[in-house]
């Protein structure tokens, strides 16, 4: 096969600070699909994966668990790195940030920024949030609280060295407006634009003092490097960036990269920090990087704290390596968060790979040994039924091809289960077992079985880059290679006068749900609280006249997002927003100043009442409402949608 060029995938570094669970263990497992396929098309692939290691969080648990922070860390890259394996992920580099190698290049790298002054030596007083190792301002948080991970922040101040963000601000959104392509899905552009781009960058602190768990800046050791600066530069030290010299081969030949897949929570930093950091560097910019969304528990993000944590090891024992990889990909949206739950693994698991794939593989088996005596051949009595089935298996790559450019991979994967139900089709419409009693249609019933082995076959080459055991599986029993790329085009290349196995194993064993619970119950007893939990403060609010339905269904309540906001002129306590609501834009009026900044509401979505007459205050035509909650001190909070939901969705 022709080689297409070189193909580097990275998936972001993996934090220790502990076990990660399935939704962690979906990204390395989805750029995996990504790194076979693109072996399987013909790509020289560069696939690398690795653990963020330094940090004041990790700095804090290593004393709560009485170790090293270096025992620690060591401790949990190998339990990621176990998982890793354990998953059948194909990476060609682990990379640590505790590696002598990559230290030497970070500091090196903080130099250099510093002595072409892109780093200057000042101080912070911002507050801050330890799990995200984040400085926030207070225009910035949510609620009063980390806007990223919802947690509290405390006030800190401490001498620190900064990075000149603003002086490549305009060079950067330039870039991303003529480079469509680089951060995908659209929406997480669209955020990274309008939320941090546009309103202007402010210069990012790059060193710390309060803790030592860190790589040391050389020339000012009571500094340590901070995390970002620390962290993203894995993805050219981890293939032989020189700061000061000459770079290795394997750096010459793969940067860019190609794809950093990233989850969506840490896109700012690879699209805007990350960037800056190239540009200063004078290294040309990734690709493109693809901000996954997230694999959540039936209620909600996965949390220690919530107790709804799913790992990957203990799945692995209920279903099977493949039968996860099969579900974290096939079951996450190409853009919105997907749900995994013991139920719905058990329904995938007994529908999808046991019946549709694994009874399909037994069944062609089975049947060729009862009448062949396992031997395959292509006597070629061909109807009008079987020309259907070839162009669907010969389509079929182009389509998986297609999905998989738009990194799409459920939706790849769809086209592949496509064909294997074509297939199962294809058995109730010739139906072998009748053709079987007619030694006149021996030659007939001869092709149908040589058909179903070789769309077996087409399938299970596809299926690699997902489910790489199955496949293997597969084609051992049906004494089948796997196809090339350039051959998946093509229908009938498998050997005729083949012998498959004389016993056909079991790829996916159906289990009943009711089992499968009671064993997770046994393995994770529900734990009694010896007291019931302290309630939050309610509000009790005098009651207004009922209303009926009727009254109700003449409110209009949609979704709307602010785009624009500004203070009233001669009002302490008005702001004025233009909302997008669809495809028009309202101005609203709201008394919420003192609760909110006009800054802060740019971006936001909210709940507006759209049909309440049009009326003016001080002086400024307002068409609709915000709506808020007000606490007993008079807080204000807006009303949002709980999942990011389009402009002008109807609230009902």
């Amino acid at each position: 096969m022709e080689n297409k060029g070189k193909y580097y995938i990275t998936t972001a570094i993996a934090y220790t600070s502990g076990k990660p669970h399935i939704g962690n263990t979906y990204e390395i497992v989805l750029a995996d699909s990504i790194a076979r396929f693109k072996r399987l098309q013909g790509y020289d692939v560069f696939f690398q994966t690795g653990t963020d290691e330094h940090g004041q969080k990790i700095e804090l648990k290593a004393q709560e668990a009485g170790i090293t922070p270096k025992e620690f860390v060591d401790n949990v890259s190998g339990e990621i790195h176990r998982i890793w394996d354990l998953m059948n992920t194909s990476y060609d580099k682990f990379i640590r940030t505790t590696d002598e190698d990559h230290e030497k290049q970070v500091q090196k790298i903080f130099k250099k920024l510093y002595d072409q002054g892109d780093i200057y030596k000042s101080s912070y007083e911002g507050l801050y949030c330890t799990p995200c190792e984040s400085f926030w301002t207070e225009s910035q948080l949510v609620d009063g609280k980390c806007p990223d991970c919802g947690r509290e922040v405390k006030p800190a101040k401490e001498e620190a060295y900064f990075f000149r963000m603003s002086k490549y601000a305009d060079r950067l959104i330039a870039y991303i407006n003529e480079h469509p392509e680089f951060i995908q899905p659209v929406s997480r552009k669209n955020e990274m634009m309008n939320n941090f781009l546009l309103p202007g960058l402010q210069d990012l602190c790059v060193s710390r003092t309060s803790f030592k768990w860190g790589i040391p800046v050389d020339f000012d050791p009571k500094h340590v490097v901070y995390v970002w600066l620390d962290a993203l530069t894995n993805y050219i030290t981890g293939i032989g960036y020189e700061c000061d010299g000459e770079s290795s081969d394997l750096f010459k030949k793969n940067w860019p990269a190609d794809l950093h897949l990233i989850g969506k929570d840490i896109i700012r930093f690879h699209t805007i920090y990350w960037p800056i950091f190239l540009m200063a560097l004078d290294l040309p910019l990734p690709k493109q990087v693809f901000g996954h969304p997230w694999l959540l528990q039936g209620d909600g993000k996965m949390s220690k704290s919530k107790g709804n944590v799913l790992y990957a090891d203990e799945l692995v024992d209920f279903f099977g390596v493949d039968a996860v990889r099969y579900f974290v990909l096939h079951e996450m949206p190409f853009e919105n968060d997907g749900v995994i739950t013991w139920e719905l693994m058990v329904e995938r698991m007994n529908s999808e790979l046991a019946n549709t794939l694994g009874n399909l593989v037994n069944r062609t088996i089975s049947m060729s040994n009862k009448y062949f005596d396992g031997v395959v051949t292509n006597k070629n009595v061909c109807e009008s039924v079987d020309d259907d089935l070839k162009a669907v298996a010969t389509a079929a790559i182009d389509k998986v091809e297609a999905k998989m450019k738009d990194l799409r991979v459920a939706d790849a994967m769809t086209e592949i289960f496509a064909l294997f139900k074509r297939l199962n089709k294809y058995i109730d419409e010739t139906m072998p077992w009748a053709l079987a009693k007619d030694e006149d249609k021996k030659d007939r019933l001869a092709t149908v079985m040589y058909n179903l082995v070789e769309g077996i076959s087409m399938g299970a080459s596809m299926l690699e880059p997902f489910m790489p055991e199955t496949t293997e599986r597969i084609l051992k029993q049906l004494n089948a290679k796997k196809r090339d790329f350039d051959t998946l085009h093509t229908f009938g290349l498998y050997e005729s006068g083949t012998k498959v196995t004389d016993a056909p194993e079991i790829l996916f064993a159906r289990l009943k749900v009711e089992d499968v619970l009671k064993k997770v119950e046994e393995l994770h007893p529900p734990v009694k609280e010896e007291e019931e939990a302290p309630q939050e403060p309610v509000i009790d609010i005098e009651a207004k006249e009922e209303i009926t339905f009727d009254d109700f269904e003449k409110l209009q309540f949609q979704v709307g997002e602010i785009i624009k906001c500004e203070k009233v002129p001669k009002s302490k306590k008005l702001l004025c927003s233009q909302v997008r609501i669809g495809s028009q834009v309202r101005q609203i009026v709201s008394g919420i100043a003192k609760h909110y900044k006009p800054e802060e509401m740019v971006g936001k979505k909210v709940m507006v009442l759209v049909n309440l007459k049009p009326a003016k205050l001080a002086g400024v035509l307002s068409e609709g409402m915000i709506l808020c909650a007000e606490d007993a001190e008079g807080n204000l909070a807006l009303v949002k949608p709980e999942k990011d939901m389009p402009a002008g969705a109807e609230i009902c």
